[in-house]
């Protein structure tokens, strides 16, 4: 396998103005990956969420929600019906958060066997 020379930044202490940190802050939570993919896909309502990421308690939803739509990655649309409906979709900027995590997710899939395989050769005795 040949080398593939990469330039890596040097590390940011975190008393400093570093956007891949603050990214990484932003969507490097348990819910929030699982939630733009889903999101990429179609518009989703609440329950369609809830119902889509298994271990999801509403209250985390709820809060992971907020702080994507704060962030400007999703966008929350209610209607007034009875009973009250809530959608939610992608923004064009949340779009565009779909090639990377593709990215990661393909290189997840090519190398969650090569980890595993690491981790038991790092743990095992003798």
């Amino acid at each position: 396998m040949s080398a593939t020379h990469i330039d890596v930044p040097m590390p940011v202490p975190a008393d400093h103005d570093c956007p891949t940190r603050e990214i990484l802050d932003l969507i490097g939570d348990k819910w929030s990956v699982l939630i733009v993919v889903l999101l990429g896909k179609r518009t989703l309502r609440f329950g369609e969420l809830h119902r889509g990421i298994e271990g999801i308690s509403q209250r985390m939803l709820t809060l992971t929600l907020r702080a994507l739509v704060r962030d400007g990655l999703v966008t929350r649309t209610p209607y007034t019906t009875v009973p009250p409906r809530v959608d939610y979709s992608l923004t064009e900027l949340g779009r565009t958060l779909l090639v990377p995590l593709s990215a990661l997710d393909a290189w997840a899939h090519a190398h969650r066997d090569d980890i595993r395989a690491a981790r038991e050769r790092h743990d095992s005795p003798g």
